[in-house]
């Protein structure tokens, strides 16, 4: 029996089954009477399947998820899609044109679902991503990095409760994953709220691209496409370790005001009393050390050497006795993506055309 792919309207343009367009969605226009647009890749497959929304840039200065989207539309496994993926590299155009994480009226994207039709610029901003595309999906992966001047290791942010975030979670193939609360007017909510199963990836620090950030979240894109039926699963993929969950995470703040020397990498196991900074006056009469509260894994930290008392310097996750299984699935992760970054060709990449 042959099996029937629904149409597809975006933007007020129909997508047919097998096609890949360009649509352009308008949004709330700016004072200078410009038509501003959020561009959406659409790639459907011809046969039926999931609806799955790739966005990046929902804060405009974060781009390492324009980069991973960029390599992942030139995939050639997208072929062979079932289903339709819908990748939005910009959504946050106001903010990426000009470095910014906001957009003009100061506002955060990802607090301002779902927004309004006759809201605020944000709110209009919201309310369009929602209808126009998040509405129309069965699943979602949000692209974030750390804000500017700090760098986040790869994870998965999560409502680990849901059981399909969870296995899209545990598809993705990064050794750390957040079960993290849902705020308040973040996308997630309002998917969540529409039982769209929703992760955010966080990796790499803003306005910054990051090779090995990069690589892993095409690979775990592509994961989660062929756990949720989207592409055909590989016969000689190793299947990805299982990420170790944590519920709590906390903020080492600079204990004195001066020059701050990091003495841990991003992705290390720390230990409780453990040094992992020393702060000290420009003049070097006085040094003092920042401590690690408890176990853990460094899954943020700041970039700046200057800090003020109070100033957030470590995110450690905490993980007690899972720690060591932790530090053996981070070291796995750095020795597959850093072989591939130094020696493997952009993988699989094909040059389809687009409408």
């Amino acid at each position: 029996m042959a099996t029937h792919v629904q149409p597809l309207t975006l933007g007020g343009v129909e997508i047919a089954a097998g096609q890949r367009r360009n649509i352009d969605i308008r949004v709330a226009p700016m004072y200078t009477h410009d038509d501003l647009s959020i561009t959406v890749q659409v790639v459907r497959g011809k046969r039926p399947g999931p609806t799955l929304f790739i966005s990046a840039a929902l804060h405009g200065d974060e781009i390492n998820g324009v980069e991973i989207i960029r390599r992942l539309l030139q995939h050639k496994s997208l072929n062979k899609l079932a289903g339709t993926l819908l990748a939005i590299p910009i959504v946050n155009v106001y903010g990426f044109l000009n470095h910014s994480r906001y957009l003009p009226d100061g506002r955060d994207l990802n607090r301002s679902f779902p927004g309004s039709a006759k809201g605020s610029l944000t709110g209009r901003v919201a309310h369009t991503f929602l209808q126009e595309i998040v509405l129309k999906s069965t699943h979602g992966i949000d692209l974030h990095t750390g804000s500017r001047h700090r760098t986040n290791f790869p994870q998965i942010r999560a409502d680990l409760d849901d059981p399909a975030t969870r296995s899209m979670t545990e598809a993705f193939g990064v050794p750390l994953a957040i079960d993290a609360k849902i705020r308040d007017g973040s996308l997630r909510e309002c998917a969540g709220d529409a039982g769209i199963p929703v992760l955010l990836y966080e990796a790499g620090e803003a306005l910054r691209f990051d090779e090995i950030y990069v690589r892993a979240g095409v690979k775990g894109i592509l994961n989660v496409m062929r756990s949720i039926g989207m592409l055909r699963k590989s016969r000689r993929a190793r299947a990805p370790a299982l990420p170790v969950i944590c519920d709590q995470t906390v903020w080492v703040r600079a204990p004195e005001s001066g020059v701050l020397r990091t003495l841990v990498a991003l992705g290390a196991k720390v230990t409780s009393g453990q040094v992992i900074a020393l702060v000290a006056d420009p003049l070097g009469s006085s040094e003092t050390a920042v401590i690690a509260p408890h176990h853990g894994v460094v899954i943020g930290r700041t970039n700046l050497p200057l800090v003020y008392e109070g100033d957030a310097t470590f995110h450690i996750a905490r993980y007690g006795r899972k720690v060591s299984t932790v530090e053996k699935q981070v070291e796995r992760f750095h020795e597959e993506h850093q072989a591939a970054s130094a020696s493997d060709p952009p993988e699989d990449i094909s040059r389809a055309p687009i409408a």
